[in-house]
């Protein structure tokens, strides 16, 4: 029976339940291998780990609410229309194959009891038991008791967020463009990022590009009128990268324009009023939240050891270990959720970024291939090999093995080139590579499909009935029907 025959009645997997041995454990023909989180981690472990055994040595089990992989690396194009959104997800059923999968929250972990907890879609929660746990479940947005935040904030962590945000900022464009009230067209057309890092940058000046292209299909929108505006509470921008990358990034930026506000915070924005610390107040109808993540909160429920930022303790092979170093038994982690030692750096750790995930994936697998043969783990190094960032099309900047600095076009070209082998399957690489050549043919797609976040809108209004006309009024003079009163 494969893992994904599981009933939803709290019980462990079938498989489970055979016979008691003396000392209480039921044997376990072929071990299952449970990886929490179908990310990079969660894939690249699994495609590593089944390629490395067979199915008669290792079960794997991926469980992830979402049936796909977001890589997120190329987020800020598929929200500027440059890579087709389908193309930036890697299903799991093509992705993952001889792999079973669990589509459901993990809402808990006991590892005293080697069992994990999912909380499906649809239906009552349930556990499975496992042999080996690997916790890949990555990071969630790091908010803030902001006031208006939660209400009116979007994040910019997966590949919906990015398809709303695309949407939004074109259907403001698109509504403006038949609003004559100044005071409601500025608030419409001013689009806030919090956040200078990676994430927010690359998001921005991607979003930005896509929007200045936009109104110049419009008459009444002027390109002036369009305002982004940037909120970092550091001195600086992009600190993966030297002061020197960071400073050219913001001449850059502010040659586009975009007002850039650094050493600042986001002090509210309720209903749309932002308020920065510097006294700076306006209105907007955008505000996307890229201030920094967290691990999983599904981590701080569970009984493995953790560090004070709520990350997973690990040792460089990646086993999951206690504030003393001590090995806890059959458990793994990789990823954003996990603090992993930085062996090129003492004293650091691994930042959370997708050069680092994959290649931690794989070697995860590696390892525990190792460890079901009977041999022993390799500690995990990699010395990073550089940062590349696009800042919208044919724009970007690239730090090459610490020293090597690269500006314009060619760190646009190195970014995409870097980003599109890392992605997994053949078929994904092919897909996102025929969509770059033919934008290179043709205008850039900047059209607003804004109803597709309430597609039954519209069948809604059908359904419900007319509004009652009033009555017309008599006429005041009699005459055959139909014909005009008439007056003196």
């Amino acid at each position: 029976m494969s893992a994904t025959d599981l009933p939803p009645t709290g019980a462990a997997h079938p498989s489970v339940q055979a016979p008691r041995t003396d000392d209480g454990v039921r044997p376990r023909k072929v071990p299952r291998v449970v990886i929490l989180g179908g990310g990079t981690v969660g894939v690249y472990t699994a495609r590593r780990l089944r390629k490395r055994l067979g199915k008669r040595e290792a079960a794997i089990v991926v469980v992830d609410p979402r049936p796909y992989m977001t890589y997120a690396p190329f987020l800020p194009e598929a929200a500027a229309g440059s890579i087709d959104p389908r193309y930036v997800v890697a299903p799991h059923h093509t992705a993952l194959k001889g792999i079973d999968t669990l589509h459901g929250k993990v809402t808990g972990i006991r590892h005293a009891d080697r069992k994990v907890q999912i909380t499906p879609t649809q239906g009552e929660p349930y556990d499975i038991a496992y042999d080996h746990l690997v916790l890949g479940l990555g990071s969630i947005a790091r908010t803030l008791p902001i006031p208006g935040l939660a209400e009116f904030g979007i994040g910019f962590k997966n590949i919906e967020e990015a398809i709303a945000i695309r949407n939004h900022v074109l259907g403001r464009i698109d509504t403006a463009s038949s609003t004559w009230d100044a005071e409601l067209r500025r608030k419409m057309l001013t689009f806030v990022f919090v956040g200078g890092g990676f994430a927010g940058i690359e998001a921005l000046a991607e979003v930005e590009d896509m929007a200045r292209t936009a109104a110049g299909y419009y008459d009444s929108v002027d390109n002036a009128e369009i305002r982004f505006v940037l909120v970092e509470g550091s001195r600086r921008i992009l600190p993966e990268v030297s002061e020197e990358l960071g400073g050219y990034t913001l001449e850059q930026l502010s040659k586009r324009s975009i007002e850039i506000h650094l050493s600042t915070f986001l002090n509210s924005c309720t209903d749309g009023h932002v308020v920065l610390s510097n006294g700076l107040e306006f209105e907007c109808e955008t505000l996307v939240w890229t201030a920094g993540v967290t691990p999983n909160p599904v981590l701080r429920s569970s009984d493995l050891p953790l560090d004070k930022l709520g990350r997973v303790i690990c040792l460089p092979t990646l086993q999951v270990a206690t504030a003393d170093g001590e090995v806890v038994p059959d458990v793994w982690a990789a990823g954003d959720c996990a603090a992993v030692p930085d062996l090129y750096n003492p004293g650091e750790y691994c930042p959370p970024n997708a050069q680092h995930a994959l290649r931690e994936g794989n070697h995860l697998g590696d390892n525990l291939a190792r460890i079901l043969r009977s041999a022993q783990p390799t500690e995990y190094q990699h010395k990073n090999v550089g940062a590349v960032a696009s800042l919208g099309l044919y724009k970007g900047v690239a730090q090459m093995f610490g020293a090597i600095k690269v500006r314009g076009f060619l760190a646009w070209v190195l970014h995409r080139t870097y980003h599109v082998f890392a992605m997994p399957t053949l078929n994904r690489k092919v897909r996102i590579m025929v969509g770059w050549t033919g934008a290179l043919l043709f205008r850039r797609e900047v059209v607003a499909l804004g109803a597709l976040h309430d597609p039954r809108a519209e069948f809604r209004a059908a359904s419900m009935p007319l509004p009652k006309l009033p009555a017309p009024e008599p006429a005041d003079v009699g005459g055959p029907a139909g014909t005009p009163p008439t007056t003196d």
